[in-house]
């Protein structure tokens, strides 16, 4: 289903609505993203992962943003340089 929002994104749904799956999005590839395909984890709090994320040796490639009406994201890379997303679900995000 195309998301109605800024960009160009396609929700994925792979379980029946209301249950855990392996969920997410395809968007256009950014600069940023060199692998096809970017895992993204549900936390609490961007802003306290991004502190481990810092402590644990990673980057921050994409700083907390916010998605209007859906929540905040930002995106990561380990040590080794693997890409990864946090998103924090806040429908209250502007």
């Amino acid at each position: 289903m195309k998301w109605e929002g800024s960009i160009e994104y396609w929700l994925v749904t792979t379980g029946p609505e209301g249950t855990p799956g392996i969920n997410g999005g395809i968007v256009r590839k950014k600069d940023f993203v060199s692998p096809c395909m970017v895992p993204t984890m549900d936390v609490p709090s961007v802003e306290n992962f991004l502190d481990l994320v810092r402590k644990a040796g990673g980057r921050i490639i994409v700083p907390r943003h916010a998605i209007f009406g859906v929540g905040y994201q930002a995106y990561c890379a380990d040590p080794s340089g693997n890409v990864f997303g946090l998103h924090q679900a806040d429908p209250l995000a502007i």
